[in-house]
């Protein structure tokens, strides 16, 4: 008979309660969780799918009547209303916009004015540079933390 906690148990339980649990029923749950979110990806790249086979066309049709490729139209369909959003994705080829900036520069104009720009350094290249160049950029970086995650594996799937 198996006595640990199923997911549904943690609804009732606070935070304290569950960190309390063995650790092999953390283990547990953690998969049974890691199951879950791939089922929802699944179920939810199925719903996207079906859902564009099914109106991808008449949004298609509706923004080209509209002028556009991208965006939001409205499908009205048996009661209900489906909002079709197709995102716009931009993409800038550095070197020619390196290029624009200079015709800028040469036309007297400020790019500042037209464009932001963002300098950054991969992690692993800064510490790969020599201490007397990263002394340069220290000033300029900002080291924060992201969200903390746990694996928990247990021993036997490690044989």
């Amino acid at each position: 008979m198996n006595n640990r906690p199923r997911l549904a148990d943690l609804q009732g339980m606070d935070v304290p309660q569950i960190a309390r649990l063995p650790v092999d029923q953390l283990a547990a749950l953690a998969e049974d969780v890691d199951e879950m979110k791939a089922e929802a990806k699944r179920l939810g790249d199925l719903m996207s799918l079906a859902l564009h086979q099914r109106f991808g066309d008449t949004a298609a049709t509706l923004r080209r009547a509209e002028g556009k490729d991208t965006g939001r139209v409205r499908i009205t369909e048996n009661g209900c209303e489906v909002i079709a959003d197709t995102a716009k994705k931009v993409s800038w080829d550095q070197s020619r916009m390196t290029e624009a900036l200079a015709t800028l520069r040469a036309w007297g104009e400020s790019p500042a004015d037209y464009v932001t720009t963002e300098v950054s350094v991969p992690e692993s290249r800064f510490t790969a540079w020599p201490p007397r160049i990263r002394a340069l950029f220290e000033p300029a970086r900002t080291v924060g933390t992201g969200k903390p995650t746990y694996r928990l594996t247990r021993v036997e799937d490690l044989g």
